[in-house]
């Protein structure tokens, strides 16, 4: 048994100068004068709830120049994050049972923190035959073709029937080709379009995402959009949930914090693309009204090598576990006082682990004992030679923010301590 002390704790009732006590299945107790074999000192600290994300990449097996699962869950567990949820983009696809137990061993013997992994929702990501749910079922609870849309709205249909039935979660990323020329790179603006960049429309997005939305109004299944980028998207999910839809949606840092005009480079190519001034005040708007629900971050390690391509070679993709609490932190509760840092907690913990449906992103007795004690007052330069992660690729490096995680425990263990 272990007690934390001597921190502000974020608990139900906002900060409170309390103890937290715990083993390594929960919190047990949270008060004042708790005892515990083994004290961590928080002084000087804020205690949080474990950040969770429903959104990363992980890149093992089969890309492992990217990105390893020891490597991406130290990188969570820097950044704060001590759930996470990986995508299925990998080789091979975890779109049988077979392949999803051996990639959970693999999990299981790599990760630092709390790794759930998609299966596919279409066999290998491949658009054409849905994978039999109810055999992944007892693997796991979360289906996502992550990195492509599915063209064919019968397919579509069936996946969302078939979540329905085994009462499991749909994660999709769309987009329709078809909106897409060869090479684009940014958003289809103005301004990027004067720097001869091929741009990719807000339509790309927000059709697909239109079709889904009302086949889930239809279906009534569990829906979740990802990574929402632009103002057609917010109007057309806010429609959905209003005729009742059992949806919600997330939406990434860098496209609350960056726009179209900040494009420099390949480091700021990402998929969906950074939108303009509107699309990203649209998005801030619509994640405190509740039309977005939380936010996660799409952490999309590549090589330096591959990043330095030009913009049009260059993969779409950035790093940003290490980076997104101090970014956001620093930007919306200190700067601009737009957030509390409830509410950020909220959009980065409580909301995801609510909706994903794990004891998680509250400091809570009978919640999982995960936590992460930040120094909200220290300031200090991201550095991305210094991340965990293999990929270096942020737009980032070199910012000053405020707000640095010291310690993360996960399972009542520190995994990761400055």
């Amino acid at each position: 048994m272990k007690v934390i002390k001597n921190g502000q704790v974020l608990t139900e009732n906002g900060l409170e100068q309390v103890d937290v006590q715990f083993d390594e299945d929960q919190i047990l107790a949270i008060g004042k004068d708790l005892f515990g074999d083994e004290v961590i000192d928080a002084q000087g600290k804020v205690v949080l709830p474990g950040l969770v994300d429903v959104h990363v990449h992980l890149r093992e097996p089969g890309r492992e120049k990217k990105e390893t699962i020891q490597t991406g869950t130290k990188a969570a567990a820097h950044g704060g994050f001590t759930s996470i949820f990986a995508m299925p983009n990998v080789l091979p696809y975890p779109s049988d049972a077979q392949t999803m137990e051996k990639y959970l061993g693999l999990i299981e013997k790599n990760s630092c923190v709390r790794t759930y992994p998609y299966a596919t929702i279409t066999r290998n990501e491949a658009g054409k035959e849905v994978v039999d749910m109810h055999e992944l079922e007892p693997f796991t609870h979360w289906f996502s073709d992550d990195g492509v849309g599915i063209d064919d709205d019968a397919v579509m249909a069936e996946a969302m029937r078939t979540a329905k039935k085994e009462h499991v979660l749909i994660a999709m990323h769309t987009e329709d080709m078809h909106y897409r020329k060869p090479g684009a790179s940014v958003h289809d603006s103005q301004i990027n379009r004067d720097r001869g960049y091929i741009g990719i429309p807000s339509a790309c997005e927000a059709e697909p995402l239109k079709r889904d939305l009302k086949l889930a109004v239809e279906i009534g299944n569990m829906y979740h959009a990802c990574h929402i980028s632009c103002k057609e998207s917010v109007e057309a999910l806010r429609q959905a949930k209003q005729a009742g839809g059992n949806i919600s949606a997330e939406v990434t840092a860098h496209h609350l914090l960056l726009e179209d005009k900040d494009v420099q480079g390949p480091m700021w190519k990402m998929n969906p693309p950074l939108r303009s001034h509107e699309d990203r005040m649209a998005l801030i708007e619509a994640l405190e009204d509740g039309t977005l629900d939380f936010i996660a971050n799409d952490h999309a390690p590549h090589t330096l090598e591959e990043k330095q391509q030009n913009m049009e070679k260059a993969p779409f993709g950035i790093v940003s576990l290490e980076t997104s609490f101090p970014l956001l932190y620093t930007e919306f509760v200190v700067k601009e006082k737009r957030w509390t840092l409830e509410q950020l907690v909220q959009y980065m913990a409580t909301k995801p682990a609510k909706r994903f449906g794990i004891e998680a992103g509250q400091i809570k007795a009978g919640y999982l004992p995960d936590f992460v004690l930040v120094d909200l007052n220290q300031t200090y330069t991201i550095d991305a030679s210094k991340f965990e992660s293999m990929g270096k690729n942020t737009p980032f490096d070199g910012w000053e923010v405020q707000g640095k995680v010291c310690e993360t425990i996960v399972g009542g263990q520190t995994v990761w301590k400055g």
